[in-house]
């Protein structure tokens, strides 16, 4: 296991120093709220759910465990897909919140533009906080196909012809340009036009270091699910899962290094937050739990996966879309990525069967069903708008 490229040093900031380009001022309260005297599993967690970073598989694991433990959501109101995004988040936006009473929450995990101080408002204090970062070269050959769609990316013939010359495509002020220019910053709450200076990039970096408990790394995921279920106090069951919402490699292809050295150069608040939080991320596996343990960890995690393979699906592992027998586990299909899925394995007995088929839900199908156990009085409308997921 090795680190990515170490990020470059930056001045820290001064006592008092806002992050720019962000909304809201109440960083310095939240996280690290954790209680280290004894280990009991935490139920009271916020996922930033960062776009195409692996983040689908995660928010599976959360539905699981809030589901069998019988655990309330922070629902999108009207039960859509995302939280009003790409609206910075507002506690209006969850469906049952009520001003003034206290949190009745447990998970908030849809996808949202955070902002920290409405957060507060939905989330009990003692709230546990993380998110998950993706290389942002991978990212965005990724984003480039999936939401080919978007205003910036609809014209240009391939990620190439984009990167040869942005601003042919790119419009800073259309309203999905994040889709383009770094996605994870924006899902932070930072302004993804935002300069990329020294003392600029060390603010936003300390803000997050503040507002979050564990920032997880979607190259390393059974690395991170090691350190997510040392972190919650979690069973190993509770963080095995299967790799939900990714592509077929029909259309992956490498890049090229003057491709890649682009991506970095256009997405310079991507890279900073990724190659600094991917140091952090080893650092914290050195003093938390050691090369050796982790190795032994991630082994036993990669075992019981392969078992449930073998238990639940019947060709052991993802097919194409096309091939899904049950429509119900079709996931959706979004611009011209090949989404693969899976098919249950027949004859499974009641109790397998349902443990088996919430590993491989789809997330907006599992959402929608979680949402009407949760509101049964009330019918998703037909008519909610469609987000991208």
């Amino acid at each position: 296991m090795q680190r990515e490229s170490s990020p470059s040093k930056t001045v820290a900031p001064q006592a008092g120093e806002a992050v720019e380009d962000i909304k809201g001022d109440n960083w310095q309260t939240l996280g690290n709220s954790s209680d280290e005297a004894a280990c009991k599993p935490k139920t009271h967690i916020v996922f930033l759910k960062v776009h195409k970073s692996a983040s689908s598989t995660v928010m599976n694991i959360l539905f699981r465990f809030g589901e069998t433990r019988n655990l309330t959501f922070a629902f999108p109101f009207n039960g859509a897909s995302q939280l009003f995004y790409p609206h910075f988040f507002a506690a209006e936006f969850v469906e049952g919140f009520v001003a003034g009473q206290a949190s009745q929450f447990n998970i908030l995990c849809h996808h949202m533009r955070f902002l920290p101080t409405e957060v507060q408002r939905v989330m009990p204090s003692t709230t546990f906080y993380f998110a998950i970062l993706r290389n942002p070269v991978h990212l965005m050959e990724s984003s480039f196909t999936y939401y080919k769609g978007t205003s910036a990316f609809f014209h240009a013939k391939s990620l190439e012809e984009f990167l040869q010359q942005p601003s042919r495509f790119y419009k800073a002020g259309d309203s999905d340009s994040q889709y383009a220019k770094n996605l994870m910053t924006f899902d932070f709450g930072f302004n993804h036009n935002g300069e990329a200076s020294a003392r600029h990039v060390q603010l936003m970096l300390q803000a997050i270091k503040t507002a979050f408990n564990l920032i997880l790394i979607s190259e390393y995921f059974d690395e991170s699910m090691v350190l997510l279920k040392e972190a919650l106090c979690w069973d190993l069951d509770s963080v095995v899962s299967f790799p939900l919402n990714s592509r077929d490699g029909s259309t992956r292809a490498p890049l090229p290094d003057f491709t890649v050295e682009k991506i970095k150069n256009w997405n310079k608040l991507d890279w900073e937050i990724y190659t600094h939080f991917n140091q952090t991320f080893w650092e914290k596996i050195d003093r938390d739990i050691g090369r050796k343990r982790m190795s032994q960890e991630v082994r036993a995690l990669q075992k019981r996966r392969e078992q449930l393979a073998r238990t639940c699906l019947q060709e052991g592992e993802s097919v194409a879309p096309q091939e899904i027998k049950d429509q119900s586990l079709l996931p959706l299909q979004y611009g011209q990525a090949r989404i693969l899925g899976y098919n249950l394995k027949p004859g499974l007995d009641k109790k397998t069967e349902q443990m088996c088929r919430r590993l491989i839900t789809p997330e907006l199908q599992y959402s929608r069903s979680l949402y009407s156990r949760q509101f049964p009085q009330k019918a998703l409308k037909a008519s909610s708008p469609f987000l991208l997921p």
